[in-house]
């Protein structure tokens, strides 16, 4: 299990890398075109779907670094009341619920990236297809279950040594 543990968080790690240079992309993009527009009086044409596109990209990349973290907030003000074995039950619970409702998620946003190359719907601007960020989201949505797999996995070891 930990070897599988490392292995996802590696993978989540190596998502978040690639979402940092996706938002350097977006500033060194959005510095640019203000430039260009300043001095040459040519603006960057798409720099505002680019910048939508590759925004969309970070955050779908990062969301499961983000839980390797634990850096989502957590309000435990009644958690912190409960007992150890009930606490262990009920993250188990919510863990399961997440992995459940983000494998939900990333099907049908792989869903909607398939319909979107079947209609080869593209951008308005520059002509570039939506697939191709949807996709990224779609994996960066992936990764987040590994890490809510873990997780779950963990808290129902943690239940059942709570007996």
């Amino acid at each position: 299990m930990k070897q599988f543990t490392g292995l996802v968080t590696g993978f989540s790690r190596v998502l978040d890398r690639i979402a940092g240079l996706c938002l350097v992309s977006v500033m060194v993009l959005i510095v640019t075109n203000i430039l260009f527009r300043v001095f040459l009086k040519r603006p960057i044409l798409g720099t505002y779907e680019f910048a939508g596109f590759l925004t969309a990209t970070v955050i779908g990349l990062a969301l499961a670094y983000c839980a390797v973290q634990n850096g989502h907030i957590a309000v435990t003000f009644v958690m912190d009341r409960l007992s150890s074995r009930v606490q262990a039950f009920v993250d188990a619970a919510m863990n399961l619920c997440a992995f459940l409702f983000w494998v939900l998620a990333a099907w049908h946003i792989g869903k909607y990236a398939n319909s979107m190359v079947t209609n080869g719907v593209v951008s308005p601007t520059t002509q570039t297809p939506f697939y191709h960020f949807i996709y990224l989201i779609s994996l960066g949505l992936l990764a987040l279950c590994l890490v809510l797999m873990v997780r779950t996995i963990e808290s129902v070891k943690k239940v059942a040594l709570r007996r």
